[in-house]
């Protein structure tokens, strides 16, 4: 996966705090490409993830590049370390303007196979994370007047994917409710709240999960990949930086009139029947 370059001012002088913001392995996962975007088109960046060093990794690629980040480690199920993380943002860059809730896993398995600990965690993962991120941010927005909040779904909240994991389908549709009720609630404060729902992708957490691989391919990631490309109406996957050019477009003022929307970027796939 190609590293894109273009660079502009689209969220000049804006801060941003992306959750998720490292890459569970080599290459381009969602929250890298994201804050690497937003930095690229002038936002300062607080880069926050469970693991030190991946949200590290992403810092250092933006301070590379001549932009401005930090990176924080924090487990986003923990509504304490949230509150941390906003004070930090607000104590290092004086604002956060946008806030992206980027954090999910994709535990396989169906009502029937998946067990109550991993249904648990899977709504902790997938959705309490987006609840406490605009729970602990929301209010400093409120103080500044304005914020654009951005929550990662998948078309998996949409419709069956071709692979039973009923941890990700539930709490994915759930964020879309949660993210459509919040964008109502704030619209009239200066507070816009919209979701981006990625299709079938090609990242590193996809890469790196045997599960999938094995439903897709029999546990060969090249088999896996394959399938996956057909699947698609386009012919191929869309890869990490079309999340974040979505996601760079409703952080901007050219969704200023943008609240409350799925933004599909799935190459069609949610069109098909089958």
């Amino acid at each position: 996966m190609e590293s894109q370059q273009t660079r502009g001012d689209r969220v000049a002088g804006r801060t941003a705090l992306v959750m998720g913001a490292g890459s569970i392995g080599p290459g381009w996962g969602n929250g890298k490409a994201i804050a690497v975007t937003l930095a690229r088109q002038g936002a300062r960046v607080m880069c926050v993830d469970r693991n030190r060093d991946a949200a590290e990794e992403t810092a250092a690629l933006i301070a590379a590049e001549g932009g401005e980040a930090v990176a924080h480690a924090a487990d986003a199920t923990v509504s304490a370390e949230i509150a941390d993380v906003r004070r930090a943002c607000v104590d290092r860059f004086g604002a956060v303007d946008i806030l992206v809730n980027n954090i999910g896993i994709a535990p396989v398995g169906g009502v029937v196979e998946l067990s109550e600990d991993d249904w648990d965690r899977a709504f902790d993962v997938n959705l309490k994370t987006c609840f406490l991120g605009m729970k602990h941010v929301i209010p400093q927005m409120l103080e500044q007047g304005r914020g654009s909040i951005i929550n990662i779904s998948s078309v998996a909240s949409l419709r069956w994917s071709g692979v039973a994991y009923a941890g990700y389908y539930a709490p994915k549709a759930a964020m879309n409710h949660l993210t459509r009720t919040t964008a109502v609630e704030y619209a009239a404060r200066g507070i816009r709240v919209n979701a981006v729902l990625p299709g079938l992708m090609r990242t590193p957490m996809v890469a790196t999960s045997a599960a999938l691989a094995q439903d897709y391919g029999d546990g060969d990631v090249e088999a896996m990949w394959r399938k996956r490309d057909a699947q698609v109406p386009m012919g191929h996957m869309g890869d990490a930086w079309d999340v974040a050019n979505a996601t760079l477009f409703l952080a901007s003022d050219e969704a200023r009139y943008v609240t409350g929307l799925e933004l599909v970027v799935d190459g069609g796939i949610t069109l098909k029947f089958a």
